[in-house]
């Protein structure tokens, strides 16, 4: 078994709370990790139609049978439980009874927030990040195999084809859950929506143009892109904003919580194809911002990912939020580096010359640029 590197944020989550509500994109590991904090206890899965037809026929009977604590699996399915199970928690004020999950961020958040908000504590768990992956064989010596297969656990544990688990994956995807969330009635082109958004990957969003594609208003394309997001399909990156004496561009880029499943929606199929492929240096910059999305998240640190880019062409890729002063991160799929590469960054230090300034690229030596930025490679991502 991988060991996760969030479930120690996780044990102590559940010695501060009396639940712990986890989230993330299905088969990302939530039941395994729940399981393994919660050894010996029950397991309720709310997927199972006969498990939902007792729990709706008699709640009150029903979380009777669980009084010592239970893993609610999907619990996003069951809305009415909250309003039963938040009487539960204000009568016992032992910490950790509860670990409930869910692939729906938005469903599950907001009966949290109804109903057993201060209660819960509250965690996201996304696909492996390499640091993890790092204890499985083989270890690859070059980023486009972790880029390729993405980092859904049965894909590595199992050996499986990324190809054909990602596909199946898509089509469950827009089959089922797509469905439970929200009434669309032309499942086709919701599909073709998917797959053009992969061609948005790394870059700032035009929902617009992307409506036009679809053949949609802008009020689809919005509600479509929260759903994504919400079943945490795609994330977009904010601007930043400071104190720079320029226009901020105020649109957000939207990037892909994994890179196995972006590769897979471009038609890459093989190493060789994303070397190749006109957008390879976007889908290392998405693979680098979720790897450091995956850490901070694991840390159970909230989203404090940006991007800076004014209306003069002036661009960082990545502003970390971490200390006072913020981590300006470029990121490039070049092996070796020149003065072009370092543009941004010291566009950046003439404003922030006190903060931290990284170059991250696709090589595999740390260097000193300049005296005031870093290069490092992208298998070091994790030290940031």
């Amino acid at each position: 078994m991988i060991n996760r590197l969030i479930l120690p944020e996780a044990i102590h989550a559940l010695s501060q709370f009396r639940a712990l509500c986890i989230t993330g994109p299905r088969q990302s590991g939530k039941t395994t990790l729940s399981k393994t904090l919660f050894k010996g206890k029950a397991y309720v899965n709310f997927e199972n139609p006969s498990v939902q037809e007792q729990a709706l026929k008699d709640p009150v009977g029903f979380l009777n049978m669980y009084k010592d604590g239970a893993v609610f699996d999907e619990v996003q399915r069951m809305p009415d439980i909250f309003r039963y199970l938040q009487e539960i928690l204000d009568n016992n004020n032992k910490r950790g009874q509860f670990i409930l999950t869910g692939s729906n961020n938005f469903l599950l958040q907001e009966k949290v927030s109804q109903s057993l908000a201060g209660r819960t504590g509250y965690l996201s768990l996304l696909p492996l990040s390499f640091e993890e992956l790092k204890s499985m064989k083989p270890v690859y010596d070059d980023v486009d195999q972790y880029i390729l297969r993405g980092g859904y656990p049965e894909i590595w544990t199992e050996n499986l084809n990324a190809n054909t688990w990602m596909s199946s994956y898509i089509q469950t995807y827009v089959q089922r859950d797509v469905r439970m969330i929200r009434n669309i009635n032309n499942l086709a082109v919701f599909n073709r929506f998917v797959h053009l958004c992969a061609n948005y990957s790394g870059q700032i969003l035009n929902r617009t143009e992307l409506a036009q594609q679809c053949g949609v208003d802008n009020k689809t394309v919005l509600a479509w892109l929260g759903l994504l997001e919400n079943s945490y399909i795609i994330f977009h990156l904010q601007p930043h904003f400071s104190n720079l004496n320029k226009r901020i561009v105020k649109s957000p880029k939207l990037y892909f919580y994994d890179t196995g499943l972006l590769c897979s929606l471009l038609n890459i199929r093989s190493v060789n194809g994303l070397k190749k492929h006109p957008a390879y240096g976007s889908i290392f910059e998405n693979w680098v911002i979720s790897e450091i999305r995956k850490n901070e998240f694991n840390k159970g640190i909230a989203d404090s990912t940006y991007y800076y880019r004014d209306n003069n062409g002036n661009e960082v890729d990545l502003i970390l939020e971490k200390n006072e002063e913020p981590i300006a991160i470029e990121i490039k799929s070049n092996k070796k580096l020149n003065n072009n590469h370092l543009r941004g960054l010291k566009y950046w230090h003439r404003y922030h010359s006190n903060s931290q300034k990284i170059l991250i690229y696709n090589g595999k030596e740390s260097q000193s640029i300049t005296e005031n930025i870093a290069a490092i490679p992208w298998n070091e991502v994790a030290y940031i």
